[in-house]
């Protein structure tokens, strides 16, 4: 089983007015925990998407107008991933996506390759989040052990952090540190069964 761990990075909140600046992922065997695949792209984006920024999100993640412009097309991103897709086989059956926020994540990324496109490609539609996996093994823990509920630990990706002793995500957010983070994540949380 392969495991898509994506994580994007946006001039806003609001898919119907911002749209994506960057997107890294990197396909990982869930079994043993080894990278097979890793991709990064900034996403150039004109004038008119740029001034409709949110400047919060702009503030979180760091970017300029001026970063974009070395970035590549929308639709030359989208080639590039569906190649990689090809060539790592991805397929509903033997893979899934792992995001922080998949909700987010999912309807961005959307913006690349339209739903319809990805249905017909035969792409995973399990768009797993952290955030949630934590809660149920915490939650479980907790019952058992009388230990912290999740409420009380919170379960933000560097809450979940801060609660394994593993480092806050580096600032900026950019895609790749957000990936390299969650996978950091998702190792001390669920785990990897052949490692």
């Amino acid at each position: 089983m392969k495991g898509i761990f994506l994580d994007t990075e946006t001039n806003g909140l609001n898919p119907l007015k911002h749209r994506i600046l960057e997107i890294a992922y990197k396909i990982i065997d869930l079994y043993s925990g080894s990278e097979l695949y890793s991709y990064c792209s900034i996403i150039k984006q004109s004038d008119q998407v740029w001034e409709k920024s949110n400047l919060k999100s702009l503030e979180i993640n760091g970017f300029t107008f001026e970063d974009l412009q070395k970035g590549e097309k929308e639709e030359d991103i989208s080639f590039e991933i569906i190649k990689s897709f090809e060539k790592n086989d991805i397929k509903n059956e033997n893979s899934v996506f792992i995001c922080q926020n998949p909700s987010f994540d999912r309807t961005f990324f959307s913006q690349l390759i339209d739903p319809d496109k990805q249905d017909i490609l035969k792409w995973p539609y399990h768009w797993l989040d952290l955030a949630s996996m934590y809660w149920a093994i915490t939650l479980k823990n907790a019952m058992s052990t009388k230990s912290y509920f999740p409420w009380e630990t919170g379960f933000s990706k560097d809450l979940i952090a801060s609660f394994y002793k593993l480092a806050k995500e580096q600032k900026p957010h950019r895609a790749m540190n957000g990936v390299n983070h969650l996978i950091l994540c998702y190792k001390s949380v669920v785990g990897f069964p052949y490692i």
